[in-house]
């Protein structure tokens, strides 16, 4: 059956580019895409930065409550 499609396919006019013309099309289709793409300013970097160090400061002190918590309450447990 998937032949009968790929023959449909070639049948109506629709033929598939070759390998190098792919390749093109897919180099250009990333240039088109990283000119959509804007940097941030240094300010939002500044703000960006701050926000995920906080964020992982307060990830590290939970982490390291829990662990020193589920510790004591293991070591209650079993002695």
């Amino acid at each position: 059956m998937a032949n009968k499609a790929a023959t449909t396919a070639n049948d109506e006019g629709e033929l598939k580019p070759n390998f190098f013309m792919r390749i093109g099309l897919f180099i250009k289709q990333i240039i088109v895409e990283l000119r959509k793409v804007v940097a941030p300013t240094r300010k939002e970097l500044f703000n960006w930065t701050v926000a995920v160090l906080i964020f992982v400061v307060l990830l590290m002190l939970f982490v390291t409550a829990m662990d020193f918590g589920l510790g004591k309450l293991v070591f209650l447990v079993f002695g």
